[in-house]
């Protein structure tokens, strides 16, 4: 089963699911939201991108989120994605980053991105 993230109820007021490339894409999505040390039982558990919204904005910033982030979804997600590539870029008040990765059950490849910071819409 997989469950929509954020949590929420269907029409019928069941807890809502989705497919499994959208779960997927959540759960990327949750690991970079998390900060490490957030959740009790996984103290590893996160990259910390969303606190960097509030830090200088600079490439050695990004370059180095760029690892964090890379390692994290080895370390976590390993089992359901390949990693392909990690790009982090700093753009005035906003972190853009985009992950490549291919999923493992269905060899489907995906490209995400997440934006972080001032410039959002």
């Amino acid at each position: 089963m997989n469950l929509a993230f954020p949590y929420r109820f269907d029409p019928t007021g069941r807890t809502a699911q989705t497919d499994a490339a959208s779960h997927i894409r959540d759960m990327i999505e949750q690991l970079l939201f998390t900060s490490p040390g957030e959740r009790v039982n996984r103290p590893t558990f996160g990259t910390g991108t969303a606190q960097l919204v509030f830090d200088p904005n600079s490439d050695v910033l990004a370059a180095a989120q760029q690892q964090v982030i890379q390692a994290s979804l080895q370390q976590w997600l390993s089992d359901l994605i390949r990693v392909r590539s990690v790009i982090v870029t700093a753009e005035d008040a906003t972190l853009l980053v985009t992950v490549q990765y291919t999923i493992i059950q269905s060899q489907q490849q995906q490209t995400q991105q997440f934006v972080y910071g001032g410039g959002t819409p």
